[in-house]
């Protein structure tokens, strides 16, 4: 129920992604536009589905386990007072500080790019808050094992942003047209919250903010959130340090990254997300004595370790072998060029270097949630931003002159570096995690079949790619990406892999049923 609700978000927002590329390309608008929404997101992710996750549900998730309904009702209700009071504060403060905030952010930007950045970040702020209350809806539900619902909710804020700009696109262009798409994404904020409350109120009656009284599982929540929001922040804020570094690229390198990003956070947010968002509650439940329960964490972590690795071992392949023909597929339309595709492709590829440690991370970080461990998860964390600063100056600024590229290719340097600094952090939550609960890596000989598998799809696809037109992008990723598909399925299956066996399955009951 995660994986579909996050898939249907996520083809909502490479719908909104292809609409906003046909429109502005990479202009000094969509340069505006995507350095604009990094700042209020920052909020958003700082408060909502990463901190809560950690800090509420495991807690929450617990009394419910042993029946103490009433006191999580209550712990339920201040979390959400302290969320809507913290959130509204730092709303106020982001709108009256934005010139400020652009000048760390987007320090490139000058003259009417910047002015209309500023304008674009005050209207989004108050959106974001919404956000982050639509996470706390999230924390509630996800805890009464009702996962759909809050990861489809975002369809509705994609497709308030697509309407927006499918109604104004023919009558506005520019810096207007992205403030208008601006105005629908705070509009989409609304409705994204909105429709979750009924299901709420409905699971759990009085979770509102009904009193302040701060218990012992309220002291918990708290004494876990803050490690994690200093945790979250340092992710985020490494996310900032690609935008302040690609703001210093030429023009389309900010607009470059971003449509980057949605491609490759998709496995991350499909696969990585949905089985972290599905575990967390039940390792959180795990009862018994220490052994015992570190035995059903280890099952647990092993099997979602090979479920992800399933996935995403494939999709970084694609982005590194056949980059082009999804980006292609997704984006060249309009002002969005065939030469734009390849530049995004790269970055797309240097992304895909630490697609793999970034969401096996996400499922080693919530086996430490799980365990009421938030600090060490925090550590790591600071590790990779501190390492992803570096080599992204380094990579981004400094090796595209040595290596006689022109400037621009830094952005592909900037998610290379990135990438590396995952491996490193995912090499830290693996070690420190075993030292607690044992073993959990994945056998060697499972890898091998996967990457093996993944190599000669991309191989069987490659070899197709001269039967296909270039001026048929869509066309194309179908024939190619349905050819990678099969012989993926097809080896991994063969090599008798529980994971391919199940999708296959599922493949053929799918067929069979529509016989």
């Amino acid at each position: 129920m995660v994986a579909a609700g996050i898939l249907l978000s996520r083809i909502a927002g490479l719908i909104r992604n292809r609409v906003f590329a046909h429109y502005f390309g990479t202009s000094d608008a969509a340069d505006a536009f995507n350095a604009a929404f990094r700042i209020p997101n920052f909020l958003q992710n700082l408060f909502g589905e990463g901190v809560l996750s950690a800090s509420f549900i495991p807690v929450y998730a617990g009394l419910r386990a042993r029946g103490q309904e009433e006191e999580a009702r209550t712990a339920a209700g201040v979390v959400a007072a302290l969320l809507g009071l913290a959130v509204s504060v730092l709303v106020l403060i982001g709108v009256l500080f934005t010139p400020w905030l652009i000048d760390v952010i987007a320090p490139g930007f000058e003259g009417e790019k910047r002015d209309a950045t500023i304008r674009l970040v005050r209207i989004l702020f108050p959106g974001a808050g919404l956000l982050v209350l639509s996470a706390w809806c999230l924390g509630i539900l996800n805890s009464h094992g009702r996962f759909f619902l809050s990861y489809a909710a975002p369809v509705i804020w994609n497709l308030a942003i697509i309407l927006t700009l499918v109604w104004f696109g023919g009558r506005l262009s520019g810096y207007p047209l992205a403030e208008m798409a601006a105005w629908g994404s705070v509009a989409g904020s609304l409705l994204q919250f909105g429709i979750q409350i009924p299901a709420v109120l409905r699971l759990k009656g009085a979770t509102g903010p009904t009193t302040l009284r701060a218990g012992a599982a309220v002291r918990t929540m708290l004494a876990n959130f803050w490690p994690v929001f200093v945790g979250r922040g340092v992710v985020q804020i490494s996310a900032y340090v690609d935008t302040l570094i690609s703001s210093l690229l030429p023009t389309g390198a900010v607009a470059g990254v971003s449509y980057a990003q949605v491609l490759y956070t998709l496995p991350v947010s499909l696969f990585g997300m949905s089985v972290s968002a599905a575990q967390l509650p039940a390792m959180a439940g795990a009862t018994g004595e220490e052994g015992a329960r570190a035995a059903e964490l280890r099952v647990r972590l092993t099997a979602g370790l090979r479920q992800i690795a399933f996935f995403v071992v494939p999709s970084a392949v694609i982005f590194l072998a056949l980059g082009d023909v999804v980006t292609s597929a997704l984006y060249q339309t309009g002002e969005f060029t065939r030469d734009m595709a390849l530049y995004v492709w790269a970055i797309l590829a240097g992304a895909a270097v630490g697609l793999l440690p970034s969401t096996l991370g996400r499922l080693y970080a919530s086996t430490y949630y799980a365990l009421h461990d938030t600090r060490t998860p925090l550590r790591f964390a600071l590790i990779r931003v501190a390492l992803s600063l570096l080599l992204g100056y380094l990579f981004a600024v400094k090796l595209p002159p040595v290596l006689g590229l022109e400037l621009r290719w830094g952005a592909a340097g900037l998610t290379l570096a990135s990438g590396l600094a995952a491996w490193v952090e995912y090499s830290l939550l693996k070690r420190r995690l075993q030292d607690r609960i044992g073993k959990t890596s994945m056998p060697f000989s499972y890898l091998a079949w996967v990457w093996t598998a993944a190599a000669l799809g991309a191989g069987a696809a490659w070899l197709g790619r001269d039967l296909v037109p270039v001026q048929r992008p869509l066309i194309g990723a179908i024939f190619l990406l349905g050819t990678f598909g099969l012989v993926y399925l097809g080896v991994t299956t063969a090599s008798g892999l529980p994971e391919a066996r199940r999708v296959a399955g599922r493949v053929w009951r799918g067929q069979s049923a529509g016989d």
